[in-house]
Order: C-alpha cells, then structure tokens, then sequence
C-alpha cells in the first residue's frame, strides 16, 4: 500500500511539475516580443518538457506555401524553409493538419503506410553527422486553420515518442497557437507603411541599407531615392513603383516623347512648378492629370484645383528629377542653347482672342509674327532631336486647337496640344516658309522648307498641305535630313540576299529596282548601293525628287516638274552626258519606265525605286504598263523589295522561351522550308519581347531595321516574263531560285532576336 501510495504520489509530481514549467513557458511565450524570439530563443525551454533531442518551430507562410523556421549560426539568423506539400513530414501536417509520429524516418514503408508521396531527406543528416530516427510533428492551429508546425526529433531512449508526448506537444502547439496569432495581430497594429516597403519585401533593399541611404541622404543633401538610384544601384523603376504602392497612384517616369499639354503649361509658371514639384501632363475628357511628388500633400493639391479648373483631377506620383526633367522638355530646358524658347513664353507672346476665327483673311500671319515664329522653329526642332520622319499638324473644327503628332520610328506620338486661336496662325506661317498661297485653303499644295533660313539647323523639309473638315488646313512635314549613306553590310541582310545584291550592282548593265511603300527606306538602299559602286572611275548621274543624300562622286540632279523637268526629261540629258550609271528617284510613268530600259540595254546600269508591294508584284506592274516583255527581260537584273520594321529596345529586351504553340505559330506564317532557316524547337531556343526602359520611352522598341525580299532575274525568270507570266508563276519560280518573301526574312529576324513577330505582321502579310 505504503508503495503504491508513493508511486502515486511520484506520478502526480510529476503531473504538476510539468504543468508548472509548461505554464511558465507559456508566459515567456506571450511576453516574447516578436515571433523571431519565440522561434530561436525558447526552443531549449520548450525541448526540457519533452525527452528529446532536437525541436524545430515551423511557421507557415501563406504567400510562398512554405513552413519556415529560424536558429542561431553563429552571431547570424539563418533561416530554413520546407514547402507545403507530402513530400516531408512536416510539409505534411502543414497542408492536412495531422500528427505524425515515426519510429525509423528512414523506412520507406512505414512513410508510405502515411502518404505514398513521403520520403526523408538525408543531406542534412549527412552534412552534420547526426543521426534522424524518430520524428513527432503536430500542427499549430488557431481555430480552424493550420499556422504552424511543432517538430520533434529523436527520443532520448531510442523508443517511438508516446502518447503522453504526442498529448504533451499538441498542448503546446495550442500555446503557441494563441501566441502567433497574437504576434502577427500586434505586429500588424506596430507596423507603419513607409514609402520604401516595395524594396524591403522584395530584398532590393536591406533595413540597414534603408538607414544607411536616410543619413546619406541628409549629409548630401539630396532625396533619398537619389542615393538608392545612384549609390544602391537600385533601377530607378523599382523606386518608382515602390511610391506608387506607398501612394497608390500610378508612378510617371519622365518620357521625352510625352505630348506638351500647351493650353495648360500658360496657366502656371514654370518657377512656381519647379519650386512646389509638380506639373501637368495632360487634360482629356475634363480631366487634368497632374505629376507630384508627394500625392497626398493637401495643401499642394488645394493650390493646383484653384489654378487649374477641371471637373476630375487625377495624380501620379514621379522622382524629384522626373518632374524637373518634364518642366525643362515642356518649357525649355537651361542646355537647349539652339531653343527659341519655352512653349510657355512662347504662347504669352500671343494675344488671345476668345472670339472664334472667321473665315477672312484678317488672321493671317507674316513672316514678322516673331512669337509664331518661333513657335513653328521650335516644333521642328524638337521634332528634328526625337530623330522624326514626319510632323502631323492636324487642327480640329471650332475652339478645339490643333494636335501635333510625330511619327518616330515608323508610328505617330502625340507631341503637343496648341491652343484654338494659334491653330491657323501655325499652318499660316508654314505656308509662308513653303512659298505657298495662303489665301488658298481649299485644294491641297505641295511645297518645300530649306530650314536653314530660318533657324541654325541644315534640313530640309516636304510640306503638303490638305483641306479638311471645318474648313481647316492639315499639313503633313517630312524631315529630309541630310546624311552619309549607310553601308551596304550594316542593311540587316541575309547572306544570300547581301551576295546577290552585290553580284547586281557591279554588273556593267541592266537594271535594278528597289521598291515598296512610301517611308520604306528605298532612298537610302538606292544610296547605300551608290556608295559601293562610287569610284572615281565610274560616273553616276542621280535624278531625284528631293535630293536628300549627297555624296562626293554623284552627279546629284534635283528634279523641278513646274518647269518641265521631271524625271524623264533627266534621264534623257542624262544619256547625253556620258553617264555609266544612272539612279532615278522613282518611275511613276510610261516614259520613264520605257526611258530605263532603254538606257540598261544600250550599256548603262540604271537604278529606280517604284511603289509595289511585292518584287514579283513589280514585275507585273511594269509589263502592265505596256513595257515590251522582251526588252525588260533582257534589261532586269534584280528587283528588291523591301520594309522597315521597328526593333526590340538593345537595353530592356526580355528573354524567354517560347512554347511549342507560338513556335508551330511561326513556322506555319513562314510557310517554306523552315528547316532550312536553321531554328529547330529545342528547350535552349530563346526569343524575346519588348519590355520598356528610359532609353526607349518605355516602349519597348528603338529604331528600326530592314526585312527584304530579292529576286533574282534568272534565265527561267527571264522567260516567264517573256512569256507575261502571272504573278503567282514569277512569285514560285523566285522561291525556287532562292528567293525568302518579306514576311519568312521577318521571321527570322524574330529567332535572331532583332524584332519580335508583331512588327512583322504590321508591315507585310505574307
């Protein structure tokens, strides 16, 4: 009795020394100040409850569907993380809230009378020395979910841990249950947004990098995202976003090819923006939107609501240097010395008329008007930097202005807005440097701007102008900017487009034409051919409408048709001057056309564009236009076609792979031997996309490059086109002579990385 009594007594001291020291660590549990101490400091307390060697406290992360623990390495946090899933035993219990409990973890069977998918990973194992065998894991719920996992490892006595520990340990869980929950609660409350919690969670950033960039900051003197840009070599759209998730607003990098919002920029001065950092970008539908940078400074937006009237205002957030780089573009910066001033001052100059424009010639300008003026040098000039092609002015009916766009790269951007009562003073005033009628608003015109004239900048410029609705004029400028012509290897060809196109052009006769849409290029190939043949020993008359490359060695002629001399006209005094090589601008008609051909056969190498889709297209085109068959077989050497398509920016094009859906998409559009291209579908195979950087105003896409297709005038060729064979003939005996169509030399631009296939498609179609 005596013994039973003390072995009852034994048990029950036992009993409440267990609930004491685990009472005790569930107060040091709650009165830890965050979950990291929990997870690295208690463990020794919680592990002295149970007869075991090792205690691992996982806490589930629901963003990553991972468990993760922390312990002690040295003076380091180190932190180890399993994912969720059956293939650990405590990635287990996390994803279905089970105990288990293991005598041998390296037992393949008895995991899999748990799971099939189980298994033990050994490395650790390996790595230390140490020894796994049994393993306990519970989960740690609150309520009904799964927040945890409270692992442990090796009984002391080498037997499977019991009942009562398996009993023992989810008593635990349940206090640290209550106790993670309660941390991320206050937490949660402690926590304070900062502007920069976008680089901390995605560790562009450490804390101490953040503290470290504040006092540098302070000691320098600059903003903060300065010193991340500059000496944390964060990218600066990273900074960005991280004040547009701070704000949320959208964050507005500075974007030279942004439209100058005009008939806001004369309500506000320049002065006033840059001293309160903000400015207007643009108004559409009774909306402002205004760049700032700090959105949520109420006593800035009170100031811009009673400057600038509007039923809905919408903010973004921009860099101190965004907004000062947007007030100099939209203004005119301090280094734009070939300026002729701000579009602000520019517009003072001006006296506003609210009265809406009659149809008299009262509002008509001279040449005197120095505020137009200048305002007219400036668009050019700017539209010149932003390296344009053309200059859309397109005023719209009534009060509504006039919109200015440029084509950049082949496609339109809008550039500025003009107020409605300058609208007719700037077309007015084009007319004047064209050498128009501008009492003459109702037929189109055509004219010419040697810029130089007028401003210290050497272009010249095509003017047309056209009527349009509301009686307004539209006017269309190309910029014919003088240059060098481009080599011959830098065209973008391929091997074997590059070696026929030189076996044509050194030939001693015969002709060869470049064709295609207008803006293609074919000017500058004309040229670039040119400059391969232009030897001192050769002589070369060019006939051209406007000259717009020169070269030492060219005989260049400018024709002029109001005086007779057009391009047929040329060609004939051409052959009265000793020529060895002749290049027209274009062949637009019959005796221009048949003028050629007589000049190839009679020894001389003749050059033309003409305005075709297609180089097998042309050749129909030419015999259409009554070209005797047997003549121009005997004359033709080659005819190339070609485009310019817009290429992938070289600083932010994105690599990826892509799948076999997109690949079988592309060999089905190139519709040929694709084989042959040399681009097998294999898991290294590596495309790209247009991304969007500072460099390429975030659109992906800089400069432009050829795509081509040459036909080569073989002898099956020459008697197809003897015998005016249709075009679908000439186009099969073309590929049969080697010849890839614009849309398959697209195509392999896309696999060489050079442009992606959706610029393809906008400028051929098969």
């Amino acid at each position: 009795m005596q013994q039973a009594a003390r072995e009852q007594f034994s048990e029950g001291d036992k009993k409440l020394l267990y609930y004491k020291a685990l009472n005790d660590i569930a107060n040091q549990i709650h009165s830890a100040k965050n979950i990291d101490e929990i997870l690295i400091n208690l463990k020794q307390s919680i592990l002295s409850l149970f007869d075991a060697d090792r205690i691992t406290i996982y806490v589930v992360d629901v963003k990553n569907r991972e468990i993760y623990s922390r312990f002690k390495g040295g003076d380091e946090s180190v932190e180890i993380r399993v994912p969720i899933n059956n293939k650990s035993l405590a990635g287990y219990t996390a994803a279905n809230a089970e105990i288990t409990n293991v005598v041998n973890a390296y037992d393949a069977r008895e995991l899999a009378m748990i799971n099939k998918d189980l298994s033990f990973d050994s490395s650790w194992d390996k790595k230390t020395g140490y020894t796994t065998k049994q393993i306990l894991t519970v989960p740690i719920m609150y309520k009904k979910y799964v927040i945890g996992v409270l692992q442990l490892i090796n009984k002391k006595n080498g037997d499977r841990f019991t009942i009562d520990d398996q009993n023992s340990a989810v008593e635990m869980a349940k206090v640290l249950g209550i106790a993670f929950f309660n941390q991320n609660k206050m937490s949660k409350r402690r926590e304070k947004r900062t502007k920069f919690d976008y680089l901390l969670k995605n560790n562009l950033i450490t804390e101490k990098e953040l503290q470290q960039a504040i006092a540098s900051a302070r000691a320098q003197r600059v903003p903060i995202e300065t010193v991340f840009i500059n000496d944390l070599k964060v990218k600066k759209a990273d900074v960005g976003q991280s004040l547009a998730e701070y704000y949320r607003c959208k964050y507005v990098p500075f974007d030279n090819n942004y439209p100058i919002p005009g008939e806001l920029l004369h309500l506000v001065k320049k002065v006033y923006l840059k001293r309160n950092l903000w400015v207007p970008l643009a108004k559409e539908n009774g909306k402002v939107k205004i760049l700032i940078d700090d959105p949520q400074r109420l006593d800035k937006i009170d100031a811009i609501k009673s400057l600038i009237k509007a039923k809905q205002y919408e903010f973004a957030v921009g860099l101190k240097e965004d907004i000062l780089q947007f007030l100099d573009y939209f203004y005119g910066g301090p280094h734009d010395t070939e300026d002729t001033g701000s579009i602000d001052e520019l517009l003072g100059q001006l006296e506003a008329d609210d009265e809406e424009d009659t149809d008299d010639t009262s509002d008509v300008l001279t040449e005197d008007d120095s505020a137009i003026v200048q305002l007219v040098n400036k668009i050019i000039m700017d539209a010149f930097k932003k390296n344009c092609s053309d200059i859309h002015i397109e005023p719209q009916p009534g009060k509504l202005g006039a919109e200015i766009r440029l084509r950049i790269d082949g496609a339109c951007q809008k550039y500025q807005t003009i107020p409605y009562q300058y609208k007719r003073a700037i077309v007015s005033r084009i007319k004047i440097m064209s050498d128009l009628d501008i009492s003459e608003r109702r037929k189109p015109q055509d004219g010419k701007i040697k810029f130089k004239r007028f401003a210290p900048l050497d272009i010249e410029l095509r003017v047309a102008t056209l009527p349009t609705v509301g009686n307004e004029e539209d006017v269309v400028m190309r910029i014919l900017a003088a240059g060098e012509p481009i080599p011959l290897e830098k065209m973008g060809m391929s091997e074997r487009n590059y070696n026929l196109l030189l076996d044509c052009i050194t030939k001693p006769y015969g002709i060869f034409l470049v064709v295609g849409p207008t803006g293609s290029g074919k000017t500058t190939t004309l040229h670039s051919c040119l400059a391969y043949i232009n030897k001192p020993e050769t002589k070369i008359w060019t006939a051209e409408d406007p000259v717009e490359i020169t070269q030492k060695g060219l005989r260049q002629v400018q024709v002029q048709p109001k005086i007779g001399l057009d391009f047929a006209a040329a060609m004939r005094a051409f052959l009265r001057a000793d020529p060895d090589v002749i290049m027209v601008g274009e062949m637009r008609d019959h005796e221009t056309v048949a003028t050629g051909i007589e000049a190839s056969l009679t020894g001389h190498l003749v050059f033309s564009t003409l305005h075709t889709n297609s180089a097998p297209e042309t050749i129909t085109r030419l015999l259409d236009m009554g070209m005797d068959p047997f003549n121009f077989a005997d004359a033709v050497l080659g005819v190339l076609a070609q485009r310019l398509v817009r290429t992938l920016c070289k600083d932010c094009k994105e690599a990826y792979h892509p799948d076999r859906k997109e690949y079988d998409t592309l060999v089905r559009q190139y519709a040929g031997d694709f084989d042959a291209a040399g681009f097998p579908y294999s898991e290294d195979l590596v495309l790209y996309r247009a991304n969007g950087c500072d460099k390429c105003s975030n659109t992906g896409y800089r400069g432009r490059t050829g795509i081509h297709e040459l036909l080569h005038g073989t002898d099956e060729m020459k008697g197809l086109i003897q015998g005016k064979a249709r075009m679908e003939d000439l186009r099969e005996q073309a590929i049969k002579d080697g010849m890839t169509t614009l849309m398959q030399d697209g195509i392999r631009k896309v696999f060489l990385g050079q442009t992606d296939f959706l610029q393809v498609r906008k400028v051929c179609i098969k």
